[in-house]
C-alpha cells in the first residue's frame, strides 16, 4: 500500500506537467501589451506653469519643500519626462516649516497639522529667508495670493515693496528683476508648453475669507483703486486672461487652462456650523431679556411701515434650550440706525461661517462673562458670508469662467473643469483610485488643513485631469499607457514632525 501510495504520487505530478504543456501548447495565455507613452502633437521639452497657490503648491496654510515637491505642475513635469519633458526649476522653499522672513523678521506663518485632536501650527520658526533664492524665472512660476491683474504688474516682485504691501514676498524670491511681471517672466522662457490654471481664484478667494467684507468692483475697471479684499471686474479678467493667453502661445505653445470653482463649497465656509451655541434654559432665557428691547424697538418699527413683517420676524433675536444659531450683523438689512436700532439677526442654513469663526464664536469680550461673542455680541460681518454676498462671488467667478472657456476654444487649448470637480467632492465625493475624496475638513482627503488649498493626493488628482486634457487635446497617451499618477502614491496629511 505504501508503494502504491508513493508511485500514485509520483504519477499525479508527471500527469499534471504533461496537462500543463499540453495545455500551454493548445491555448495561448494573453499577455498584456505595455503600451508605449506618446506625447501626441504636444512638445514637452519645455513646460512652464503660470498661476497662484495651487500652482505653486501651497497646503496646510503654507508652502514647504515637500509641498512644492508634490505641487501638481512637478507631478506633471515628472509625467512629462518620460514624453520627452526637460528639467522643471522651482523656487524652493529653505525647509518644511513653512513661512518666511524678511530681514530676520517673520512676515508669513508656518504650515498647519493635525494633532490627533485638532488642528495646530508647527512651533518652530521660520528659516526660509526672502532674499535666499537666486533670481528666476522658473519653470513654476505659482505665485500665492496672486490675482488675475497681477500676471501683468511690473514691480510685484520688488522686495522693496515687500513690507508696503505693493508687492508678493513669494513673486520677490523668484522674480528676474525688482521690475519684472509674473507674465514676462513666464512668456520669456519660451516654453513649449504651459499651464495657466486658478487664475480668478484669489479674485473672489480673498473677498470671501474675508467675510464679504470687501467692495464687488464689478463695472471698476482700475485695479490700481481695488481693496486687497473686493471682487475683481470681470473685464479686467478677461483682458488680464486673454493677453496671458496670447502671450504664452505667440511662439507655437500648446498649453492646458482650467476654471474656476465655486469656492464657497470649500471647507473654510463650510465646516463651522450656523447654530453652535448650546445653551441651558435659564442662559437661554436671560438672553432673551437682554434683547427685549431690541427686539420691542423692530415691533414699533413695523407699526410704522418701515420694515415688513418677514424682515421683522428676520431680525428679532430669540433663543432656546438646546442648539442655537449664532447672532451677527447683516449690512443687506434694512438701515436703522437712525433710530437706535442696529443690524442684528440670526445666522441661517444660508449663511456661511468662515473657519477662524471657530475659534471666536464663544470667546468673552474684554473680560465680561455677560459679553459672549457671537451670542450677546453679534459676530461683525467679517465672519459671515450672507447669501448676497455668496452671490457676487457665484455671479463673478461665472464670468470668469465664461472667458475661461471661450479663449480655451478660441486657442484650441486643454481645458480642465476644476469647478465640476470640486462639485462632485462636495456632493457625496470623487472616486480617486479606491479613495472616496470630499471637502470635508482633516479626514476628506481633498482639502488641506486650511480649509481652502488641496493635499497632497488632491493636487496628485488635480494632475491626473490635467493629463486627460493633454490626452484630449493633443493626442498624447498618458491614459492608455498607464501614466497616470496613482492615488496610494500620496498622503493627506503630512506630520508634525516632516
Amino acid at each position: 500500500m505504501k508503494i502504491f501510495n508513493k508511485y500514485k504520487s509520483v504519477w499525479l505530478v508527471a500527469f499534471a506537467v504533461t496537462l500543463i504543456a499540453s495545455c500551454s501548447e493548445e491555448y495561448d495565455i494573453p499577455v498584456e501589451e505595455e503600451i508605449p507613452l506618446s506625447s501626441g502633437s504636444a512638445d514637452f521639452s519645455k513646460y512652464v506653469s503660470l498661476g497662484a497657490s495651487f500652482t505653486a503648491g501651497f497646503t496646510d496654510g503654507a508652502l514647504s519643500m515637500a509641498s512644492q515637491g508634490n505641487s501638481f505642475p512637478n507631478l506633471i513635469a515628472g509625467a512629462f519626462a518620460s514624453a520627452g519633458g526637460g528639467e522643471f526649476t522651482q523656487p524652493l522653499m529653505n525647509d518644511n516649516i513653512g513661512g518666511m522672513t524678511l530681514g530676520g523678521t517673520q512676515i508669513l506663518n508656518q504650515r498647519l497639522y493635525f494633532d490627533g485632536a485638532g488642528i495646530s501650527m508647527i512651533s518652530d520658526l521660520p528659516t526660509t529667508e526672502l532674499s535666499n533664492v537666486a533670481p528666476g524665472p522658473y519653470n513654476n512660476m505659482g505665485v500665492p495670493g496672486a490675482k488675475s491683474f497681477h500676471l501683468l504688474a511690473n514691480g510685484y516682485g520688488n522686495v522693496a515693496g515687500v513690507p508696503l504691501g505693493l508687492a508678493n514676498p513669494y513673486f520677490a524670491r523668484m522674480a528676474s528683476n525688482p521690475n519684472a511681471s509674473m507674465l514676462e517672466d513666464a512668456a520669456s522662457q519660451g516654453g513649449s508648453f504651459f499651464t495657466l490654471s486658478e487664475i480668478g481664484g484669489n479674485d473672489v478667494l480673498s473677498y470671501a475669507i474675508s467675510g464679504g467684507s470687501g467692495v464687488d468692483q464689478t463695472g471698476n475697471f482700475d485695479p490700481a483703486s481695488y481693496g486687497s479684499t473686493d471682487i475683481t471686474d470681470p473685464n479686467v479678467f478677461a483682458q488680464v486672461f486673454s493677453a496671458s493667453v496670447d502671450a504664452l502661445t505667440a511662439n507655437g505653445a500648446k498649453g492646458v487652462v482650467a476654471n474656476v470653482p465655486y469656492i464657497t463649497s470649500l471647507s473654510h465656509f463650510t465646516t463651522v456650523p450656523f447654530n453652535p451655541v448650546p445653551l441651558d434654559a435659564a442662559t437661554a432665557g436671560a438672553l432673551n431679556a437682554a434683547f427685549a428691547e431690541y427686539n420691542g424697538g423692530l415691533l414699533q418699527v413695523k407699526g410704522l411701515g418701515l420694515i415688513t413683517a418677514s424682515e421683522r420676524a428676520a431680525r428679532t433675536i430669540a433663543f432656546a434650550a438646546g442648539q442655537n444659531a449664532v447672532t451677527m450683523i447683516d449690512e443687506d438689512l434694512t438701515d436703522l440706525s437712525a433710530l437706535g436700532l442696529p443690524s442684528y439677526r440670526h445666522a441661517t442654513s444660508a449663511d456661511l461661517l468662515v473657519l477662524p469663526s471657530s475659534n471666536f464664536i464663544g470667546t468673552v469680550v474684554g473680560g465680561n462673562p455677560q459679553f459672549i461673542n457671537g451670542v450677546s455680541v453679534p459676530l461683525e460681518d467679517k465672519w459671515v458670508l450672507t447669501p448676497q454676498e455668496q452671490q457676487a462671488i457665484t455671479v463673478a467667478t461665472d464670468a470668469y469662467n465664461a472667458t475661461i472657456e471661450a479663449v480655451a476654444n478660441a486657442k484650441g487649448l486643454g481645458f480642465v473643469d476644476f469647478k465640476s470637480l470640486l462639485n462632485e467632492a462636495s456632493n457625496g465625493g470623487i472616486l480617486f483610485d479606491n479613495f472616496t475624496m470630499t471637502t470635508q475638513l482633516v479626514f476628506g482627503g481633498l482639502v488641506s488643513l486650511d480649509g481652502i488649498h488641496l493635499t497632497t493626493r488632491g493636487y496628485a488628482l488635480m494632475a491626473n485631469r490635467m493629463l486627460e486634457a493633454i490626452d484630449v487635446a493633443y493626442g498624447s497617451n498618458f491614459q492608455a499607457s498607464g501614466s497616470l499618477l496613482k492615488a496610494d502614491d500620496y498622503t493627506t496629511i503630512y506630520p508634525e514632525g516632516l
